[in-house]
């Protein structure tokens, strides 16, 4: 999703994936260049002809791309994270350096916390929602288990551990 919230902002995107298959699923949802985060990331980058950008979203291991983020994003850029890290993470250096802004992304936020602008939260997810109904952006489900029951959740669990899923898998109905 955020691939292709990015490319309706304007922004070129560089995305990261380790397999052909997971590459070309980037690029349909709008990637420009693809750089393998098994690699030396910022190499890569430069290859692609970028020295640095302006924002990263990290949607995974923190702790594994931590010292390749911060090469990579420019001075006064804005990294958004959603998973928490493992280990401890130097918010000094190049981050204080180059003044970076990190933002956490946390979706339940306002509900937890009551926040004055709950109502936005509804907001968001009815706009998404108009988009992937309109065509506009496209549903990134791409596999569904059915029904719920113990055997399709260990299922789901073995899929996703592999590293092998593209997309989001979903567990749906009850009977």
């Amino acid at each position: 999703m955020a691939i292709q919230l990015a490319k309706r902002a304007g922004l070129t995107v560089i995305a990261t994936a380790s397999r052909p298959e997971s590459s070309e699923w980037c690029r349909k949802l709008g990637a420009e260049h693809i750089l393998n985060h098994h690699e030396d990331m910022p190499s890569q980058l430069r290859e692609s002809g970028f020295d640095t950008v302006d924002y990263i979203a990290n949607f995974n291991n923190i702790d594994k791309v931590w010292d390749a983020m911060g090469e990579m994003i420019a001075p006064q850029g804005e990294i958004v994270l959603i998973t928490e890290q493992r280990g401890d993470l130097n918010i000094g250096g190049i981050y204080k350096t180059k003044c970076v802004g990190i933002h956490w992304e946390f979706m339940f936020t306002r509900s937890m916390y009551q926040t004055d602008d709950i109502i936005e939260q509804h907001n968001i997810l009815k706009r998404v929602a108009e988009l992937i109904d309109s065509g506009e952006i496209l549903a990134t489900a791409n596999d569904n288990l059915s029904p719920i029951n113990a055997e399709n959740i260990l299922e789901g669990h073995r899929r996703l551990e592999s590293g092998k899923s593209i997309g989001k898998l979903t567990i749906s109905g009850w009977f």
